[in-house]
Protein backbone atom coordinates (compact mmCIF):
# COMPACT_ATOMS: atom_id res chain seq x y z
CA UNK A 1 0.00 0.00 0.00
CA UNK A 2 2.68 2.74 0.73
CA UNK A 3 3.83 1.84 -2.67
CA UNK A 4 1.29 3.31 -4.56
CA UNK A 5 1.52 6.93 -3.02
CA UNK A 6 5.05 6.71 -4.11
CA UNK A 7 4.45 6.23 -7.67
CA UNK A 8 2.36 9.03 -8.63
CA UNK A 9 5.77 11.30 -6.40
CA UNK A 10 7.92 9.65 -8.97
CA UNK A 11 5.57 10.56 -11.77
CA UNK A 12 5.05 14.44 -10.42
CA UNK A 13 8.73 14.79 -9.90
CA UNK A 14 9.37 13.36 -13.23
CA UNK A 15 6.85 15.62 -14.64
CA UNK A 16 8.76 18.84 -12.98
CA UNK A 17 12.13 18.12 -14.21
CA UNK A 18 10.10 17.72 -18.04
CA UNK A 19 9.27 21.42 -17.74
CA UNK A 20 11.60 22.76 -16.49
CA UNK A 21 13.88 21.56 -18.99
CA UNK A 22 11.67 22.47 -21.33
CA UNK A 23 11.66 26.39 -19.96
CA UNK A 24 15.49 25.95 -20.39
CA UNK A 25 15.01 24.97 -23.72
CA UNK A 26 13.36 27.98 -25.03
CA UNK A 27 15.84 30.09 -23.60
CA UNK A 28 18.47 28.22 -25.83
CA UNK A 29 16.00 28.58 -28.78
CA UNK A 30 17.63 32.41 -29.43
CA UNK A 31 20.97 30.62 -30.17
CA UNK A 32 19.36 30.22 -34.21
CA UNK A 33 21.44 33.61 -34.14
CA UNK A 34 24.02 31.96 -36.58
CA UNK A 35 20.33 32.91 -38.45
CA UNK A 36 22.76 35.71 -39.57
CA UNK A 37 25.03 32.92 -41.67
CA UNK A 38 22.53 33.66 -44.78
CA UNK A 39 24.18 36.88 -44.82
CA UNK A 40 27.53 34.68 -44.99
CA UNK A 41 26.24 32.99 -48.31
CA UNK A 42 25.96 36.44 -50.44
CA UNK A 43 29.55 36.85 -49.44
CA UNK A 44 31.30 34.18 -51.20
CA UNK A 45 28.83 34.75 -54.03
CA UNK A 46 29.86 38.65 -54.46
CA UNK A 47 33.70 37.53 -53.98
CA UNK A 48 32.79 34.76 -56.82
CA UNK A 49 31.74 36.94 -59.57
CA UNK A 50 34.34 39.69 -58.83
CA UNK A 51 37.61 37.48 -58.91
CA UNK A 52 36.50 35.03 -61.71
CA UNK A 53 36.26 38.62 -63.93
CA UNK A 54 39.63 39.86 -63.74
CA UNK A 55 41.64 36.67 -64.37
CA UNK A 56 39.67 37.12 -67.95
CA UNK A 57 41.33 40.33 -68.44
CA UNK A 58 44.75 38.84 -67.32
CA UNK A 59 44.53 35.38 -69.25
CA UNK A 60 45.69 37.06 -72.00
CA UNK A 61 48.64 39.10 -70.45
CA UNK A 62 49.33 36.56 -67.89
CA UNK A 63 51.86 33.35 -68.37
CA UNK A 64 50.04 31.56 -65.85
CA UNK A 65 47.43 30.34 -67.92
CA UNK A 66 50.25 30.47 -70.72
CA UNK A 67 51.22 26.88 -68.83
CA UNK A 68 48.49 24.47 -69.74
CA UNK A 69 49.47 25.82 -73.59
CA UNK A 70 45.81 26.65 -74.13
CA UNK A 71 47.28 30.89 -73.98
CA UNK A 72 50.16 29.36 -76.36
CA UNK A 73 47.73 29.23 -79.17
CA UNK A 74 46.00 32.06 -78.17
CA UNK A 75 49.03 34.35 -78.34
CA UNK A 76 49.10 33.83 -82.59
CA UNK A 77 45.21 33.77 -82.88
CA UNK A 78 45.60 37.20 -81.26
CA UNK A 79 48.23 38.38 -83.88
CA UNK A 80 47.36 36.69 -86.45
CA UNK A 81 44.00 38.91 -87.07
CA UNK A 82 45.88 42.27 -86.51
CA UNK A 83 48.73 41.51 -89.50
CA UNK A 84 45.38 40.45 -91.59
CA UNK A 85 42.89 43.22 -91.15
CA UNK A 86 45.25 46.59 -92.58
CA UNK A 87 43.08 49.85 -91.76
CA UNK A 88 41.38 51.09 -95.40
CA UNK A 89 41.77 54.29 -96.45
CA UNK A 90 39.74 56.23 -99.29
CA UNK A 91 41.02 59.49 -101.37
CA UNK A 92 38.81 60.60 -103.86
CA UNK A 93 40.44 61.49 -106.90
CA UNK A 94 39.53 61.27 -110.55
CA UNK A 95 41.60 58.54 -113.22
CA UNK A 96 43.70 61.41 -113.85
CA UNK A 97 44.41 63.21 -110.60
CA UNK A 98 44.76 59.41 -108.86
CA UNK A 99 48.29 59.15 -109.20
CA UNK A 100 48.91 62.43 -107.70
CA UNK A 101 46.92 61.48 -104.94
CA UNK A 102 49.29 58.80 -104.68
CA UNK A 103 52.20 60.81 -104.79
CA UNK A 104 50.55 63.19 -101.83
CA UNK A 105 49.76 60.21 -99.35
CA UNK A 106 53.00 58.97 -99.75
CA UNK A 107 54.99 62.30 -98.84
CA UNK A 108 52.26 62.10 -96.08
CA UNK A 109 53.38 59.10 -94.29
CA UNK A 110 57.19 59.92 -94.97
CA UNK A 111 56.62 63.33 -93.45
CA UNK A 112 55.06 61.80 -90.70
CA UNK A 113 57.73 59.57 -90.00
CA UNK A 114 57.30 56.43 -91.93
CA UNK A 115 60.51 54.64 -93.35
CA UNK A 116 60.80 54.82 -97.67
CA UNK A 117 61.31 50.98 -97.98
CA UNK A 118 57.73 50.44 -95.80
CA UNK A 119 55.85 51.89 -98.59
CA UNK A 120 54.50 49.86 -101.63
CA UNK A 121 52.82 52.31 -105.09
CA UNK A 122 50.47 49.89 -107.43
CA UNK A 123 49.38 52.41 -110.26
CA UNK A 124 46.26 49.94 -112.44
CA UNK A 125 46.55 52.45 -115.38
CA UNK A 126 49.41 54.14 -116.79
CA UNK A 127 52.88 53.15 -114.73
CA UNK A 128 54.73 55.72 -112.09
CA UNK A 129 57.24 57.54 -113.63
CA UNK A 130 59.75 56.20 -111.89
CA UNK A 131 59.20 52.68 -112.57
CA UNK A 132 59.18 53.16 -116.19
CA UNK A 133 62.62 55.26 -115.70
CA UNK A 134 63.91 52.03 -113.82
CA UNK A 135 62.60 49.87 -115.82
CA UNK A 136 64.42 51.26 -118.93
CA UNK A 137 67.44 49.90 -117.19
CA UNK A 138 65.94 46.17 -117.00
CA UNK A 139 63.73 43.80 -114.81
CA UNK A 140 66.67 42.35 -113.19
CA UNK A 141 67.99 45.82 -111.59
CA UNK A 142 64.20 47.10 -111.09
CA UNK A 143 63.69 44.24 -108.73
CA UNK A 144 66.85 44.02 -107.05
CA UNK A 145 65.55 47.46 -105.97
CA UNK A 146 62.29 46.60 -104.69
CA UNK A 147 64.06 42.94 -103.13
CA UNK A 148 66.97 45.93 -101.07
CA UNK A 149 63.08 47.25 -99.86
CA UNK A 150 65.38 50.43 -99.36
CA UNK A 151 63.03 52.92 -101.19
CA UNK A 152 59.58 53.55 -101.74
CA UNK A 153 58.73 51.00 -104.95
CA UNK A 154 56.68 51.65 -107.51
CA UNK A 155 54.81 49.12 -109.70
CA UNK A 156 51.77 48.26 -111.89
CA UNK A 157 48.69 45.99 -111.98
CA UNK A 158 50.52 43.71 -114.00
CA UNK A 159 53.58 43.07 -112.00
CA UNK A 160 51.62 43.09 -108.79
CA UNK A 161 51.84 39.25 -108.06
CA UNK A 162 55.70 39.39 -108.09
CA UNK A 163 55.58 42.58 -105.74
CA UNK A 164 56.00 41.46 -102.02
CA UNK A 165 54.11 42.44 -99.00
CA UNK A 166 54.80 45.94 -97.09
CA UNK A 167 53.55 47.62 -94.18
CA UNK A 168 51.99 49.97 -96.13
CA UNK A 169 50.44 49.41 -99.44
CA UNK A 170 49.11 52.75 -101.83
CA UNK A 171 46.82 51.98 -104.82
CA UNK A 172 46.40 54.65 -107.00
CA UNK A 173 43.29 53.85 -109.87
CA UNK A 174 44.62 55.91 -112.36
CA UNK A 175 42.55 54.38 -115.61
CA UNK A 176 43.21 50.41 -117.31
CA UNK A 177 40.97 48.04 -117.89
CA UNK A 178 37.41 48.58 -116.21
CA UNK A 179 38.17 45.74 -114.12
CA UNK A 180 41.57 46.82 -112.83
CA UNK A 181 40.61 48.01 -109.37
CA UNK A 182 38.17 44.82 -108.98
CA UNK A 183 41.54 42.47 -110.03
CA UNK A 184 44.15 45.01 -107.95
CA UNK A 185 42.44 45.60 -104.56
CA UNK A 186 42.11 41.97 -103.36
CA UNK A 187 45.79 41.50 -104.24
CA UNK A 188 46.81 44.91 -103.07
CA UNK A 189 44.57 44.17 -99.75
CA UNK A 190 46.63 41.17 -99.03
CA UNK A 191 50.05 42.61 -99.26
CA UNK A 192 49.27 45.49 -96.85
CA UNK A 193 50.80 45.09 -93.51
CA UNK A 194 48.95 48.06 -91.62
CA UNK A 195 47.45 50.35 -93.92
CA UNK A 196 46.51 50.51 -97.44
CA UNK A 197 45.44 53.55 -99.08
CA UNK A 198 43.27 53.48 -102.45
CA UNK A 199 43.48 56.65 -104.49
CA UNK A 200 40.47 56.71 -107.08
CA UNK A 201 36.79 57.31 -107.89
CA UNK A 202 34.92 56.48 -104.40
CA UNK A 203 32.22 54.62 -105.46
CA UNK A 204 33.77 52.50 -107.91
CA UNK A 205 36.36 51.59 -104.93
CA UNK A 206 33.79 51.13 -102.29
CA UNK A 207 31.81 49.05 -104.71
CA UNK A 208 34.92 46.53 -104.75
CA UNK A 209 35.28 46.71 -100.80
CA UNK A 210 32.21 45.89 -100.26
CA UNK A 211 32.35 42.96 -102.37
CA UNK A 212 34.96 41.96 -99.98
CA UNK A 213 38.49 43.22 -100.63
Amino acid sequence: MPLIPEEPQIHESAQGPRATPASGRTAPTPRPVPGPRPAAHPRPGRPGPLRPAPPVQRAPRGVAVAKPGTSGPATPVAAAPAAAAPQVQLVPASAEGALDAAEEAVDLLLDSGGAPGEVLVITTGEQHPWAAHELSFGEASYWAQHDAGDDVFYTDAAAISRAGSRPVVVVAVNGGPAAAAVDVLPLAHARAGALLIVCGDPQQINSVLVAGV
